[in-house]
């Protein structure tokens, strides 16, 4: 089979794209021939070898993939050969074929294509979880989203709304401002131009933001941490401007606001049951056409560099996907 490899961890272009032995199933996995796989920020980390999970050299990144079941382990109840499938790896998604365990299958209505599967369970779990189970979003407040013309920024307005906020979408480009408003932001902010902190207290007469969602980190999360209301919820949920904020705790003291770590991946191991809950939740909303993923742009396998380039550098809104037709 075609993958991108990375041999040594550095930049992008040491992804490059080889002829590797194709997987075979254990007991209890399948093998997936991959339609489509999902870009995310960890893939550009992982190649650089700066993301909290080190693969052994060499690997493939790509960890959200949709296909169809081509071979089941011995062991492997309830899936066949055929069956039109969504799964998240640990890495390896950029490849013609990947095995995963049959346990983090999810099985694929006719009505998804394999492109909008790849693209959907992470930025949505993300939002979602992050929203519901962590921030506690309730009716009626108001929600700040940065970077809300990214993959996760355009999922948690689209969640957020649904939820019965009143979302603020803050971005760096009117653009990806016109895909907010689209999504559900019933207010924009632009913060390349404008004064953010300002803003979020004119629009809320004053009150401030109850929850933040903050994906991007930097002067974004500095100027939205400001203008926090009393008890409000900040969310952290990445860094994509590569800068990493510092919060003095006596700002949290005197504020009496609540600063959120959230990183879904890590209730695949120590909740599993809260992603299989938010999972469940987000395929029945797509069923009957609440939510639909945003996605700017579809590269070839062998362009799986550009394609991560395009995430990174923010030029793209939306989700991107790798496509192996």
């Amino acid at each position: 089979m075609k993958a991108m490899i990375v041999n040594e961890c550095g930049p992008l272009d040491n992804l490059k794209l080889e002829t590797v032995s194709d997987p075979c199933a254990g007991d209890d996995e399948v093998v997936i021939d991959v339609k489509a796989c999902s870009v995310n920020f960890a893939d550009s980390l992982m190649v650089e070898g700066t993301y909290q999970v080190k693969p052994t050299l060499p690997f493939s990144p790509g960890v959200e993939v949709a296909g169809i079941i081509s071979q089941t382990g011995s062991k492997v109840a309830g899936w066949k050969v055929g069956d039109r499938v969504q799964a998240l790896t640990n890495w390896g998604g950029f490849a013609e074929k990947v095995a995963v365990p049959s346990g983090v299958l999810c099985a694929l209505s006719d009505k998804m294509s394999y492109v909008d599967a790849a693209a959907f369970v992470v930025a949505y779990g993300t939002s979602h979880v992050a929203l519901d189970y962590r921030a506690k979003l309730q009716k009626d407040e108001w929600l700040v989203v940065n970077g809300a013309g990214g993959g996760v920024g355009l999922t948690a307005v689209e969640i957020g709304k649904m939820m019965g906020a009143r979302v603020i979408a803050t971005a760096g480009s009117d653009e990806k401002l016109a895909i907010a408003r689209e999504k559900g932001a019933e207010f924009t902010i632009n913060y390349k131009h404008e004064d953010v902190r300002k803003k979020i207290k004119e629009i809320t007469e004053g009150k401030g933001a109850n929850v933040v969602y903050d994906p991007v980190g930097g002067d974004i999360f500095r100027q939205t941490f400001r203008a926090m209301a009393p008890e409000g919820r900040m969310l952290v949920i990445g860094f994509a401007s590569g800068d990493i904020p510092q919060v003095p705790a006596n700002h949290l003291l005197v504020k009496n606001v609540e600063l959120i770590g959230f990183y879904w991946g890590a209730y695949k191991i120590f909740k599993p049951e809260i992603l299989q809950d938010s999972t469940r939740q987000l395929f029945q909303w797509y069923s009957v056409g609440k939510i639909r993923p945003h996605i700017s742009a579809t590269f070839p396998l062998e362009k799986t560099a550009e394609a991560i380039r395009a995430l990174r550098n923010r030029s793209s809104s939306g989700k991107v996907v790798v496509t192996m037709d």
